[in-house]
């Protein structure tokens, strides 16, 4: 298991393609692979509003998995990101889980098993009820 450093980025992407960024963060975590696959854990803050959680980021050939899971959230949260499918699940929010989909617009992975690299995604999500937009997550990893 390595040490790493995530620098996590959200961000709004507006009709006319301009983008807004909503969320920063760097924190400290970790990397283990399992065969061919990479996965990234990291505690989650009181930036993020839920500490007590722990996200998963699991990266292989097919896309990418996160899971969020703790006491912060009500339900355990699991999000699949993969090129051109889409996904739907449960989000936990301040008023309960809320049925929510996902679709993959494009995946950029380039991270290595030596702990550097990167994780773009592009997708559109729709919270039932709540919100819907496209977004774009970006994922800085580098050996701590």
């Amino acid at each position: 298991m390595k040490n790493i450093t995530l620098k996590i980025s959200g961000y709004h992407i507006y009709d006319n393609d301009s983008e807004e960024n909503q969320l920063e963060l760097v924190t400290e975590g970790k990397l283990y692979t399992r065969g061919s696959t990479i996965y990234l854990t990291y505690d989650e803050s009181e930036f993020s509003g839920m500490v007590g959680c722990k996200t998963r980021l699991q990266l292989d050939e097919y896309g990418v998995r996160m899971t969020r899971r703790g006491s912060a959230v009500g339900i355990d949260t699991e999000i699949h990101f993969e090129k051109g499918h889409r996904y739907k699940g449960y989000y936990d929010t301040a008023y309960g889980p809320v049925e929510m989909e996902v679709l993959t617009n494009d995946l950029k992975n380039t991270v290595t098993k030596e702990g550097s690299g990167e994780v773009n995604i592009d997708y559109n999500i729709s919270l039932k009820g709540l919100s819907e937009g496209r977004s774009r997550l970006s994922i800085e990893v580098k050996e701590a």
